[in-house]
């Protein structure tokens, strides 16, 4: 699962970069860039938690001495 996570975030990253470089070079108008890095964007925060998250603290209310 995280595998898929990492290789979804890694697209997502990628579908952010590569169309503001293709415009930086006069590939594409900017409403593409805009819409496809907006896309890349939401898609990257909804998988990157899955595989970039750590383990929580023991909560001190939940211990018992």
């Amino acid at each position: 699962m995280k595998n898929i996570a990492k290789m979804i975030s890694l697209i997502a990253f990628c579908l952010i970069v590569v169309p503001c470089s293709l415009f930086f070079a006069g590939a594409i108008d900017l409403p593409l860039v805009k819409t496809l890095a907006l896309i890349g964007t939401i898609i990257w925060f909804a998988s990157t938690p899955l595989w970039m998250s750590r383990e929580l603290q023991v909560d001190s209310a939940e211990v018992e001495i």
